[in-house]
């Protein structure tokens, strides 16, 4: 697919090798997640290329980019947030992406979101245990994903806010709600 083969080279040449080898194992384990729970695979690699291509920018940049675009409320808080709303734009204005589950996918790709769809939580999950990832519940959040994408988001979000709780970072607000609704969708289940 050609788009497919101009995102990969586009991010090829966007990124540092450590990160183009990343969003390589997100694409694989995006398309691996989307065929394993019937998501469309195509959409899941068009979203996985996407979803780190501003991830390297400048802070200020981030932030001149997304004084243009409509910015999800509060991820101007924390700026590195900013990274996939404005790759999400990326897609839209260069790579002529239309489809807005790839985009909203892409935009809530490091926060979640309320609602989320199947592709969202493939690109979130797939982000959180590409391969390159090393991390205490890496290994369960894998397994888990095999089965259960909502049992998988829960831990994952509840590994996500533990992390940024020890090494005292912000914590965006949205992303404990998210795992607040995941928490009741696996208790009710």
């Amino acid at each position: 697919m050609e788009l497919e083969q101009t995102l990969a080279r586009d991010a090829e040449i966007a990124l540092s090798k450590d990160r183009f080898s990343h969003v390589q194992g997100v694409v694989e384990t995006a398309e691996q997640l989307a065929s394993l729970h019937g998501v469309d695979r195509v959409s899941a690699r068009l979203a996985a290329w996407l979803h780190d291509l501003a991830r390297e920018w400048p802070e200020a940049k981030l932030e001149m980019e997304a004084e243009k675009i409509d910015v999800p409320k509060g991820f101007g808080a924390i700026p590195t947030l900013l990274h996939g709303p404005v790759a999400a734009h990326l897609g839209r204005t260069v790579y002529d992406i239309g489809d807005a589950d790839i985009l909203h996918a892409v935009t809530y790709h490091t926060t979640g979101s309320l609602g989320m769809g199947m592709l969202d939580k493939v690109l979130f999950l797939a982000d959180t245990i590409e391969p390159g990832r090393r991390f205490p519940e890496v290994t369960a959040i894998r397994e888990l994903s095999q089965v259960s994408l909502d049992d998988a988001m829960l831990l994952a979000l509840d590994s996500s806010l533990k992390y940024l709780l020890a090494v005292k970072k912000q914590i965006f607000p949205l992303t404990v709600m998210v795992r607040n609704e995941y928490l009741e969708k696996v208790q009710k289940a």
